[in-house]
């Protein structure tokens, strides 16, 4: 089985590249989904998220209030890696668990989709790695358009990421989206056909 990681920062296209791959047939791992299951009642991670921050951020119906969490570690390096080193081996625990029983079922290509997957250091759980990049002044306006936030807030958020020349230092496949969603998708098609062209991988079905 040959896995993809494919990561980038916010507002960068990695979700129409995950579009493209479920229309090729191909399984998508969504390591953001992975996240919210981390988070579920009477698993190890809630309760060691639970331990770590107090009882306080669990809401009156048994889940943890993300917003009083959010509390606890915005602004606070120290505490949001605290929480980090709780979440992230979670979701790791869960993304092989799910490339473990692909792989059983005999799939050929997957895809997961990690926005962390850099700092995280899951690179060994995927064979390559592609990066979706964009220029931080258009990402800026992507997100004040998209999200409705301020410049400031908009700047702050990219600015707290990876930047995209140390993703792209370890990126086998790079995908510029500077453009047009037209011009996007055209830099999608060629990276997919690099790829089959590479590993041999025809169209899947699902199920």
């Amino acid at each position: 089985m040959h896995t993809i990681g494919l990561t980038g920062g916010i507002a960068s296209g990695k979700s129409t590249v995950a579009e493209f791959f479920r229309e090729q047939g191909v399984p998508v791992i969504d390591a953001d989904i992975l996240g919210h299951r981390t988070y579920d009642p009477g698993t190890g991670t809630f309760a060691a998220v639970v331990a770590a921050f107090g009882d306080d951020i669990v809401a009156a119906d048994g889940t943890i209030d993300r917003r009083a969490l959010g509390g606890k570690v915005f602004g606070k390096p120290e505490e949001l890696t605290r929480l980090t080193d709780i979440v992230w081996p979670g979701i790791r625990a869960l993304a092989s668990e799910e490339l473990s029983n692909l792989e059983v079922a005999g799939t050929g290509l997957v895809l997961l989709e990690a926005a962390v997957l850099l700092e995280a250091g899951w690179e060994d759980m995927v064979d390559e790695i592609w990066v979706t990049t964009v220029q931080a002044d258009i990402a800026v306006a992507r997100l004040a358009e998209r999200n409705g936030l301020d410049e400031a807030a908009a700047r702050a958020r990219i600015d707290s990421q990876l930047s995209n020349e140390e993703r792209v230092a370890v990126a086998h496949v790079v995908i510029e989206n500077n453009g047009t969603l037209a011009e996007l998708t055209d830099g999608i098609r060629a990276a997919w056909e690099a790829l089959r062209a590479r590993t041999g991988t025809e169209r899947q079905t699902i199920g």
